[in-house]
């Protein structure tokens, strides 16, 4: 499946004459609990020639496929994905840190890494994630929701409660939130996801209370405590990291 991204990839750049400085994957696979048909969600940064940006009017920065393979492709524009990188945008911090890679510049992702360390923003992360939480809570609440539902409620708490203790970036790999799990509920939860991989994303499975009750106990103990404020952004480490790489 990596080669036909790859080439859909490569008929992106020629068709809209761009440069793809990384692609990922984004969403359940990066995340390590896909359904047997989860979509490859595919998401990009890419930049064109320097010349498209000498103009009076604002173009379209947004680049959006989908293909009969389920690949489903979002990229961005640099000069899109700097601005949103400088408010700690938690989506683009998930494409910069995903542990599935299609295609890199690697001097360029380790520097907008370093960008994104270094002016992380703990409340804004705590609170798009704190958001997502709530809303996805409402079907657990309910006692009816599919093992979908179920795990992305249960990560959206998870990276709420790394931000709330350790003020820096959550993993974007579901097993490296394992350490704010109690390790008595470690062998149910792997085996849970092991089922949800042979399962389809609408599909219902049994969930063990106790998962549950963890769930429900993280929720109510995620209140904003500790949460640092942003180092200021420098305009100029953004500006000059625009123009270097245009």
């Amino acid at each position: 499946m990596e080669i036909l991204i790859l080439e859909k990839l490569k008929s992106i750049e020629k068709e809209y004459d761009i440069e793809i400085l990384f692609a990922v994957e984004s969403g359940s696979r990066a995340w390590g609990f896909p359904s047997e048909d989860s979509d490859y969600d595919i998401r990009f940064v890419y930049k064109h020639k320097a010349s498209w940006y000498l103009n009076l009017w604002e173009q379209k920065d947004t680049i959006q496929f989908m293909t009969h393979e389920n690949f489903d492709g979002v990229g961005w524009d640099l000069k899109k994905a700097l601005k949103l990188l400088s408010k700690s945008n938690a989506s683009f911090l998930e494409w910069l840190f995903s542990p599935i890679i299609y295609k890199v510049t690697p001097l360029f992702l380790e520097e907008m890494k370093s960008l994104a360390t270094e002016f992380f923003n703990p409340i804004s992360t705590y609170y798009h994630y704190h958001s997502m939480n709530k809303r996805y809570l409402e079907n657990v609440n309910n006692g009816c929701f599919t093992i979908k539902q179920f795990f992305y409620t249960l990560r959206t708490a998870l990276c709420v409660k790394w931000v709330r203790l350790h003020n820096t970036i959550p993993p974007v790999f579901f097993n490296e939130l394992f350490v704010l799990i109690p390790e008595n509920l470690h062998g149910s939860l792997k085996d849970l996801i092991l089922a949800k991989v042979k399962t389809n994303e609408k599909d219902s499975l049994k969930v063990a209370l106790e998962l549950v009750d963890f769930l429900k106990e993280t929720v109510s103990k995620n209140t904003t405590t500790n949460l640092k404020k942003a180092k200021s952004i420098d305009v100029n480490r953004f500006n000059h990291f625009f123009l270097k790489n245009v």
